[in-house]
């Protein structure tokens, strides 16, 4: 029997080799591979600005704090979502508003978006979830409307686009993932990207505790011996070098590393294609799918408030076969107003946002991995088209 796991990290020799580099150097924390790494990230997804961060989480965060969200503010983020969405917003003392998704696309709804602003609203959070980007003409409009912020949750957004410009490029900032789950991973790690120069300077002077010069910059500059300057409040947010020599050689294969992820994509749509009980996930000629996860919605028959439950057994059954013949799946992620800490504080109930219980309760996703075989796709592939609902 095979074991094939949801997901896979592989490094090549180019990896290895390139790790060694600051471990000779001397220089581990942010210098030059974190320069290097941020360089080929905005040649690959064309933004003006990318600044590397310890994770994606604090790249949120960061986001919000450098735009002024505070105390009193209120920022729109969808309910099915990882939690860090909604954590980085109460970092900042702020609330977290949540808003029912789509089901077809798993992303927020714009159409429920503007009921939910009032005059403490300051931003909106899209997340292109799975590596689907958000409906962003749609959020766009209403966020210029009301003037509001827009942080793209891009945490499984590289390779995604929109209408053909790269996620991360659109609202005032783009905040990516190197969780070892993504296509370019460092262990752990982030990016925020930008267009603004001024929201750049602030965001590389945030990240480093405020200051207003990097710690490499000052220590080959010609007075290393002088402390910079702090005009911002900041927090140590930043990357290591060490991570960065592994992101910059994997940028390297970048375009190789996100046409294997959809080729698998492409092989699994065949599959789920023939399965009338499982739909694929959406696409159509607004969106390239980054394809971080292919996740499917499990759907033995039409889903209502009613047979939530019922549904859900049927897809933790699906799940515990697929296990037992050596197969990992997951839900697609959670649901944030069905954890306990956003229940107990703002007394959700499951109902309040029935789309994104559904997805939560009902969603599926499969292997997928550059290095996925052809024989463990076929075994996926048999595995799932013998199995009786």
């Amino acid at each position: 029997m095979m074991n094939i796991p949801i997901a896979k990290t592989v490094f090549t020799e180019s990896e290895f080799e390139n790790i060694l580099k600051p471990l000779k150097s001397g220089w581990v924390v942010q210098g030059p591979f974190v320069s290097e790494f941020e360089l080929k990230w905005s040649e690959y997804t064309g933004a003006k600005h990318s600044v590397a961060l310890s994770n994606c989480t604090t790249a949120l965060h960061l986001s919000l704090a450098a735009l002024g969200i505070t105390r009193g503010d209120e920022v729109v983020v969808p309910s099915f979502t990882w939690v860090a969405t909604a954590n980085a917003v109460e970092y900042t003392g702020a609330k977290p508003v949540l808003c029912d998704i789509d089901l077809t696309s798993f992303n927020i709804d714009p159409a429920k978006l503007e009921s939910l602003i009032n005059k403490n609203t300051k931003a909106i959070i899209p997340v292109h979830l799975f590596g689907l980007s958000a409906n962003m003409n749609e959020i766009m409009a209403i966020a210029a409307k009301y003037n509001l912020a827009v942080v793209e949750d891009a945490a499984c957004g590289f390779g995604a686009k929109y209408n053909g410009k790269h996620v991360g490029n659109i609202g005032d900032t783009g905040c990516f993932s190197f969780h070892p789950r993504k296509a370019i991973t460092t262990g752990e790690g982030g990016m925020v990207t930008t267009n603004s120069d001024e929201l750049a300077v602030k965001l590389r002077a945030m990240r480093d505790h405020g200051a207003s010069i990097s710690d490499h910059q000052r220590h080959h500059g010609n007075k290393p011996y002088l402390l910079p300057d702090f005009p911002y409040l900041g927090y140590n947010y930043r990357m290591t070098d060490i991570q960065a020599s592994i992101g910059s050689t994997q940028m390297d294969r970048a375009v190789e590393i996100h046409s294997a992820r959809t080729a698998i994509a492409d092989k699994y749509d065949e599959i789920i294609d023939s399965l009338s009980w499982l739909k694929k996930p959406f696409r159509n000629s607004e969106v390239e799918h980054g394809f971080q996860a292919y996740v499917c919605l499990f759907t033995p028959e039409e889903i209502h408030p009613g047979n939530i439950s019922n549904v859900n057994k049927l897809r933790n059954k699906l799940m515990d076969h697929l296990q037992q013949k050596g197969i990992s799946t997951r839900p697609g992620t959670h649901s944030v107003h069905m954890l306990d800490f956003y229940r107990n504080k703002y007394g959700f109930r499951n109902e309040d946002y029935l789309n994104s219980c559904i997805a939560a309760e009902c969603s599926i996703a499969l292997p997928l991995f550059p290095s996925l075989s052809d024989e463990e796709f076929k075994y996926i592939a048999k595995v799932l088209t013998e199995y009786k609902i």
